[in-house]
Order: structure tokens, then C-alpha cells, then sequence
């Protein structure tokens, strides 16, 4: 199991990730034109998902966002709070967007090492970490009536792949445990940005779509 201090930072990385996830989650329903309770809904659902799934995946149940009140009230305050200041939140959009990148990077590396810390193999610990930094946005698209961003070129995925793997390559090394989150949140949210900047994308199929 986790010694105290260890389970202590993950706790801390995973609110903080769950809390700008969550305000991503919440624009998508006031974009919309949704109310309040859809607003919750998909914060708490982009803010909880992947982390729900990782813990489901680990047998680390019940899983955190059930067991622990903080991982529910963080992605409702987020909600409400994007609900009603959501105009001054759109016109620094930019940095939510940045902040997303952050949780992303944050996701990853601790759902990575919680699955290694669970018995995992570096692949799957790493696949896992992804899975973290991903599930959540998956279910919100979802339910928001429209296709994952994840699915339309964006480099998202990949970038939450990297940096898990590397924390988990360098969990297995002698290096202090914040090494470890900086290498791995540094390679994802590096990734990340440049994509954004430069306008990088995943390969998409061209000509018309054969039936």
C-alpha cells in the first residue's frame, strides 16, 4: 500500500486534476444552452470518469470518487461555480485550456503509478494512466451529443500515453518520487502544448469516405 505521504501528493494531484477537469466539463453544458444540473453532471463526470474507470479497472474499490466526499465536492463546486461565472470564464478561455493540459498531464502520471502501485506491468500501468486522462472528456462528449474530441485528430491521447509511460519507466528507477511526477506531467503537458501551438494533429483519412 501507499505510505502516507505518498497517498497524501497523489490525493492533492488528483483534486486539483478533477477541479480544472470538471470546469471543461461544465463550459461544454453552458455552451449547450443546458441548466445547472447538466452543468454538475458533466463536471463531475469529465472531472471523475477516468479516475472511476482506472479504480474499477485496478480493483481499487470502492473506488476513490465514492469513498472519499472531497472527490465528489470538488467537481460539483467547479460545476456551480462555471455555471454562474461562465462568461468571465470564457473570455480567458486560453487558460483553460491550459489549465485542461495541466490536469491532463497531472492524470496521467497519477493514474499511472497508483496502477503500478496496485501490481500492474509498465504497459498496462501506462495504458491505464491514459485512460485516466482521458475516460472522463470521453463520457462528457458522450453525453454532450457529440464525437470525442480525442477522436478528431486532436493530439490528446498520445501525449497522456508518453508521459505515463514515463513515470512508469522511471518509477522503477532509485529517483525521488517528485522527479518521477515532474519527468512524467513535464513530457505529457510539453506535448500538449505544442500541439496546440504549432497546430499539430493526428493523421485523418483523406478523399471521400468509402461505404
Amino acid at each position: 500500500m501507499l505510505d502516507t505521504d505518498y497517498a497524501t501528493t497523489l490525493v492533492v494531484l488528483d483534486l486539483v486534476g478533477i477541479f480544472v477537469f470538471a470546469v471543461t466539463g461544465a463550459l461544454v453544458a453552458v455552451r449547450k444552452n443546458l441548466d445547472l444540473f447538466a452543468a454538475t453532471v458533466l463536471a463531475g463526470v469529465t472531472g471523475l470518469g477516468g479516475g472511476f474507470i482506472r479504480d474499477v479497472l485496478i480493483g481499487a474499490t470502492p473506488p476513490a470518487a465514492l469513498a472519499d466526499w472531497r472527490y465528489l465536492l470538488v467537481p460539483v463546486t467547479a460545476g456551480v461555480l462555471t455555471f454562474f461565472l461562465h462568461p468571465a470564464i470564457g473570455r480567458v478561455e486560453r487558460f483553460v485550456t491550459l489549465f485542461d493540459a495541466c490536469g491532463l498531464a497531472l492524470f496521467c502520471v497519477t493514474g499511472a503509478l497508483k496502477a503500478v502501485d496496485y501490481g500492474l506491468g509498465p504497459l498496462p500501468a501506462a495504458l491505464l494512466g491514459m485512460v485516466t486522462g482521458i475516460g472522463g472528456g470521453v463520457i462528457r462528449d458522450v453525453l454532450a451529443g457529440r464525437v470525442p474530441v480525442i477522436f478528431e485528430g486532436v493530439l490528446y491521447a498520445t501525449p497522456a500515453l508518453a508521459g505515463a509511460a514515463v513515470a512508469v519507466l522511471l518509477d522503477r528507477s532509485d529517483l525521488p518520487f517528485i522527479v518521477v511526477v515532474v519527468a512524467g506531467a513535464t513530457t505529457c503537458l510539453g506535448w500538449r502544448l505544442l500541439g496546440l501551438v504549432r497546430g499539430w494533429r493526428a493523421p485523418l483519412p483523406r478523399g471521400p469516405a468509402s461505404v
